[in-house]
């Protein structure tokens, strides 16, 4: 019976040891990821960017300009083409809305809508507004290190919380350990499937910053096709206030 016991305890000690590391490896992988979050982000931040759609028959270019403030506020306004310009989506805390000037109407984006197609591309309206947190919203496991495109990475699995409506049921985020920013993300459906994979390339300085200055998603089943966002300049000291957010200033943002 003493033996018994004696196993018993040490079993008892071996699973403590493992949750209490298990529980430092989800620490560390949500610190990372809050850390290449608030390097992407800043305090607050402007950029002009294009975006390329390629499609099998064609191929469609987006100029666009962009605002954010912290996590909690942003603002997309598309600049071209013509008959897309004023289009504009703006992100408040848990609220997304959307001003669509050729019926001058601005709507706000239900949960639902996030999984959906923003502006025709491969993006879903999340991964551009940024409508979910990647920090709060999910929960993160540490599964190594590996070599991405010549950058020795984090690999970091992100599991969405139950009552958080993510578009994607897990992520593969790699962060490089140089600079703490993306160098691929892939993100997966309920049925553990690959979706698309996002490559971040191209790191310049920009605004006082390094980032990767091109972000192309790949849908996993269709090759023929991909879309490209090319960020031209950025300025991470401007000076913005949480009122520049504004439902008002969807309409008026020129």
């Amino acid at each position: 019976m003493k033996a018994i016991t004696q196993t018993a305890k040490g079993i008892i000690f071996l699973l403590a040891g493992m949750l209490v590391h298990l529980g430092l490896q989800a620490d560390e992988a949500r610190e990372i990821i809050g850390r290449m979050e608030d390097n992407m982000l800043g305090d607050a931040s402007y950029t002009e960017m294009s975006m390329e759609v390629v499609r099998p028959r064609y191929t469609r270019e987006v100029s666009m300009r962009s605002w954010s403030l912290g996590k909690d506020y942003s603002l997309i306004y598309v600049t071209a083409p013509a008959r897309d310009k004023g289009t504009a989506f703006l992100k408040r805390g848990n609220e997304v809305w959307n001003y669509q000037p050729n019926i001058d109407r601005t709507v706000k984006m239900p949960p639902s809508m996030m999984s959906q197609s923003w502006m025709g591309s491969d993006f879903t309206n999340d991964d551009l507004v940024n409508a979910s947190s990647l920090v709060d919203d999910y929960s993160h496991r540490m599964l190594g290190e590996e070599e991405v495109d010549g950058h020795l990475s984090y690999v970091i699995e992100m599991i969405p919380k139950p009552e958080n409506p993510v578009v994607y049921e897990k992520v593969i985020q790699y962060v490089s350990k140089e600079h703490y920013l993306p160098v691929r993300t892939e993100n997966y459906d309920e049925r553990d499937q690959l979706v698309n994979t996002i490559h971040w390339r191209e790191f310049r300085e920009m605004g006082g910053r390094i980032i990767p200055s091109i972000m192309e998603i790949v849908p996993e089943d269709q090759s023929n096709r991909k879309t490209v966002i090319t960020t031209h300049m950025a300025d991470y000291g401007i000076d913005l206030q949480e009122r520049f957010f504004s439902i008002e200033n969807l309409t008026d943002i020129d």
